[in-house]
C-alpha cells in the first residue's frame, strides 16, 4: 500500500476490484515477490528455501535458516503475513526481507507459512491453514527442520492479519483436539495484530483519517474476509466478546503484543492484552510513539529495538 491523501474510495486504494460473484481483481504490480534464496553467500547470512503444505490447496511455506548452523537445535518462529486476509503473500518482498532479517538477528528459524485468501475463502480458512502449517511442521522430513528446529521452542507470530491469525491458530492450538506433540508453543508474538469491532473505539475516532491503514480500510477488510452474515464483532476479529484466553491462561503462555500509538487500532490492540492479563496470561506489551500500523515491516531502521524485544521475549519463554 502506498502513502497517500486521506483515503475516499478504499477499494481503489488497496487495487482491488469487487467482482459480482463475490471474487475480488487484485492488482499486484505494486507488490514485488522474490523468489528463495537457497544458495549461502557473504552477501547472503541466511537461506532460505520453499516447500509445498499442501497441493491441493495450493499452500506452501518459506523457511528461513541462518547461515553456518552446525547441528544447533534453534527456537522456531511460525510467521504468518499480513495484507487484511485478502492480500499479500509470503514472497512479498518486504515479509521476506523482514523474516530473513529477523532470522539472523535472532539466530531462529523462521517458518512462513501461506494462507487461503479472502474473500474466495473467507476465515476462519486462514486458521485452518494455520493450524496445517504446524501439524506440516511436525510431521516434517525436511533436513532443515529435523536437524535445527528446537520443538520444544515454537513460536507463533504475524503482522496485522498475520497477528490475529497467529493468536487465533494459538487458541486453536490450545484445544486439546489439536495434537501437535512434539511441538511445544512456548508463546505468541502478536505485531500490531488486526483487531475490530463493530464500534468505532478511541483511537479509530483520533485517527480516522490515517494514511496508512485508516478504519474506512479495515472496514473493508472485514466485509471481505468474516464469514457472511457476521459483524466485526465477531470472535474472529474482536476477542473480547469470547473467552478464548482462558485457553492461554491455563497452558501459560506468555504473550508479546507490539503496536504503535500512530495506528488506529491501537485501544484495540491494549484492550486484548488487557483481557489477556485478566485471565492470567502473562502478557509482555511493547507500545511505541507515533509508529504507524506495521512500522516495523515497511521501515528496517525501526527493526532492530523491536528484534531485541523479541529476543528478550524468546529467551524468557524458552524451555531451560
Amino acid at each position: 500500500m502506498s502513502y497517500q491523501s486521506p483515503i475516499s474510495d478504499p477499494y481503489a486504494y488497496l487495487n482491488i476490484v469487487k467482482n459480482p460473484d463475490g471474487s475480488i481483481t487484485r492488482d499486484l504490480t505494486n507488490f514485488r515477490c522474490v523468489p528463495a534464496t537457497p544458495d549461502p553467500s557473504p552477501l547472503n547470512p541466511v537461506v532460505s528455501k520453499d516447500v509445498s503444505v499442501n497441493g491441493s490447496k495450493s499452500t506452501w511455506m518459506r523457511l528461513y535458516l541462518p547461515d553456518g548452523v552446525s547441528s544447533e537445535k534453534l527456537p522456531l518462529v511460525v510467521y504468518y503475513h499480513g495484507g487484511g486476509f485478502i492480500l499479500c503473500s509470503v514472497d512479498l518482498q518486504v515479509f521476506d526481507d523482514f523474516c530473513s532479517v529477523m532470522a539472523r538477528d535472532l539466530n531462529v528459524i523462521v517458518a512462513s507459512p501461506s494462507y487461503r485468501l479472502a474473500p474466495e475463502h473467507r476465515l476462519p480458512a486462514a486458521y485452518d491453514d494455520g493450524v496445517e502449517a504446524l501439524e506440516w511442521i511436525r510431521n516434517s522430513d525436511d533436513e532443515w527442520i529435523k536437524s535445527h528446529a528446537d520443538f520444544s521452542n515454537v513460536f507463533l507470530m504475524g503482522t496485522s492479519a498475520g497477528g490475529n491469525l497467529a493468536y487465533n491458530v494459538g487458541l486453536r492450538s490450545a484445544d486439546s483436539v489439536v495434537d501437535l506433540i512434539p511441538l511445544q508453543i512456548r508463546g505468541l508474538i502478536l505485531h500490531h495484530p488486526f483487531f475490530g469491532g463493530e464500534e468505532r473505539c478511541g483511537s479509530e475516532i483520533k485517527l480516522v483519517n490515517d494514511q496508512v491503514c485508516p478504519p474506512v480500510v479495515t472496514d473493508v477488510f472485514w466485509d471481505l474476509c468474516l464469514p457472511v452474515g457476521v459483524d466485526r464483532d465477531h470472535e474472529y476479529s474482536n476477542p473480547t466478546v469470547a473467552d478464548g484466553s482462558e485457553k492461554l491462561g491455563r497452558l501459560r503462555w506468555k504473550v508479546l503484543v507490539s503496536g504503535g500509538d500512530g495506528d488506529p487500532m491501537i485501544d484495540r490492540q491494549r484492550d486484548v492484552a488487557k483481557l489477556m492479563k485478566k485471565k492470567g496470561v502473562e502478557v509482555v506489551e511493547r507500545f511505541t510513539d507515533g509508529d504507524v500500523h506495521g512500522a516495523e515491516i515497511f521501515d528496517p531502521s525501526k527493526r532492530n529495538t523491536l528484534f531485541v524485544s523479541i529476543r528478550n521475549f524468546i529467551s524468557s519463554s524458552s524451555a531451560v
